[in-house]
């Protein structure tokens, strides 16, 4: 069978279609808010179509709009994406139930809904943060599932931690799929690698310094790799005889011998290198996250931080869509065999 085209809403840099491209899917289409996201898409992903746009002006018709210039009707596809998850995270304390981002994943799923309508959708699945299933979230998250089975999709919800999957990271997050098939929701099973050796220093450790930020700074001069730059260390907490400390969120500092925590937050707060003397490189972040050596961002320093920090690490999003290939696989060769018995 050919597998399902990919279309990937908030699509970020592509943490996700990076995967899904690895597992033999054809990427079709990709939308994201961020103009140095959908850049960095661009750059990597040359077989598809990718837009910056924001999808709450977008919305179901604008997305299908576009699809009707890629896509012929009842074309199988999937659709896979990362909605926004400020709204449900732990670290925003401040978080409410009424966060408008919290809107985000059900309208992915009107989009889901609308595509219906002119493809056949075979799976969808999207990544967000633990919250997303805490108490004050709850009509929200009930919500979604029951947007799924509305859209007659099996549901499967799981949480999935990096370091199972290859990434040297203690990366916690709940991934929703939904299965138009019964039969591939049950098959879906993707599965864990050893977690043992996956430490900072097995990753990073041989790499050279990095360069630091500076407005004039040309792509040339950076060492090894175009995003193994970082901030210049002002703090003086870097000049400590130790190094920075380990105290608080914005100071994380990494231990060579351990995983990597979630690799940074937001814009600026990217983990202190485990030397204590600067911060970590966009790459050795990159790194962190289990993208490959040949994968470059593009944009300003800081939006190469959020690209980052908001990506689904690449091999966890290969080993989820090797599972959904071997569902889909399985369950066409149990339709070709009735279809033969049935002759």
């Amino acid at each position: 069978m050919a597998l399902p085209k990919i279309v990937s809403l908030f699509s970020g840099a592509g943490g996700l279609d990076l995967g899904f491209k690895k597992s033999g899917f054809p990427l079709t289409f990709a939308v994201d808010l961020s103009p140095a996201a959908i850049q960095t898409h661009k750059r990597n992903f040359k077989e598809a179509t990718s837009v910056a746009a924001d999808l709450e002006d977008l919305g179901p018709d604008g997305v299908m709009a576009y699809l009707e210039k890629l896509l012929e009707p009842g074309e199988s596809i999937g659709v896979i994406g990362g909605p926004p998850c400020q709204g449900f995270s732990r670290a925003n304390t401040a978080s409410e139930a009424n966060d408008p981002r919290n809107r985000l994943p059900l309208l992915y799923l009107q989009i889901v809904a609308a595509l219906q309508g002119k493809y056949k959708v075979e799976f969808v699945l999207f990544e967000n943060v633990l919250g997303i299933r805490d108490a004050k979230h709850s009509v929200t998250f009930r919500g979604i599932l029951a947007k799924f089975k509305e859209l007659g999709l099996t549901p499967d919800v799981n949480e999935y931690s990096a370091l199972d999957y290859g990434v040297p990271q203690a990366r916690n997050r709940v991934i929703i799929s939904g299965f138009r098939e019964g039969a591939v929701a049950r098959d879906f099973m993707p599965k864990k690698m050893a977690a043992s050796g996956l430490t900072v220093r097995s990753v990073i450790g041989d790499l050279p310094e990095p360069a630091f930020f500076a407005r004039d700074l040309e792509k040339s001069s950076i060492p090894h790799h175009e995003n193994h730059w970082t901030m210049r260390p002002v703090s003086k907490r870097f000049s400590r005889p130790g190094g920075a400390d380990r105290s608080g969120r914005s100071f994380r500092r990494l231990e060579w011998d351990k995983p990597s925590p979630t690799v940074a937050y937001g814009h600026r707060e990217i983990h202190v290198h485990p030397e204590g003397r600067r911060r970590i490189s966009i790459f050795e972040a990159m790194l962190l996250q289990g993208f490959p050596d040949d994968f470059v961002l593009e944009g300003t320093l800081s939006s190469q931080v959020e690209q980052v920090s908001n990506a689904v690490p690449p091999p966890l999003a290969q080993s989820l869509a090797t599972a959904i290939k071997a569902a889909l696989l399985k369950a066409d060769r149990k339709s070709a065999a009735d279809e033969a018995l049935s002759a």
